[in-house]
């Protein structure tokens, strides 16, 4: 059954627009780090993070389909999503930027796979990569969650091209 509709005949979206009515929704801040064959680690600063399913429990996450990293993310067995703390607004930082070795001064601990977990975070999520789907510029990674854990604080958020906390949130 196909259920898509009909396109308008002609798109109005200017790009700058767009990138700035995106910036109006706040997300969470997330590294998501792995082990590479030669017992290096990589990890990215990625805000493009959501739940898809409690049974299997799935999320996704998305990479440009150009970063120097795609080949390690898609070819890697497992990856782990870190949920950052409110306070580690440096660390988002850190792994955002090309750097020689982001983990050489970062606390972390190592998964029961041997994926990097970093010390601190808001919750984290070791997820074996199930399936990629490339759309527009974009790649999205389904991981399904073989372990995760929560240590309950106050998160990191972007909203606005600034970090925030949510410990600012209505309760």
């Amino acid at each position: 059954m196909n259920t898509s509709s009909p396109r308008a005949a002609a798109r109005t979206v200017d790009a700058a627009q767009f990138r700035l009515a995106l910036s109006q929704f706040a997300t969470g801040v997330t590294v998501i780090t792995t082990r590479l064959a030669d017992g290096s680690f990589r990890g990215l600063t990625a805000s493009s993070f959501n739940s898809v399913s409690l049974n299997p429990p799935l999320v996704l996450w998305s990479l440009g389909e150009a970063a120097n990293s795609m080949p390690v993310f898609s070819g890697n067995s497992h990856y782990v999503i870190n949920v950052l703390a409110a306070d580690q607004g440096a660390l988002a930082e850190r792994f955002s930027r090309r750097t020689d070795d982001p983990f050489a001064s970062t606390d972390y601990e190592l998964s029961r796979t041997g994926q990097p977990i970093l010390k601190g975070v808001s919750a984290w999520f070791e997820c074996h990569n199930r399936s990629r789907y490339p759309e527009g510029d974009h790649v999205i990674f389904v991981g399904e969650v073989e372990e995760c854990a929560v240590q309950p604080q106050a998160s990191l958020i972007f909203h606005g091209g600034r970090f925030g906390s949510t410990e600012s949130t209505v309760k």
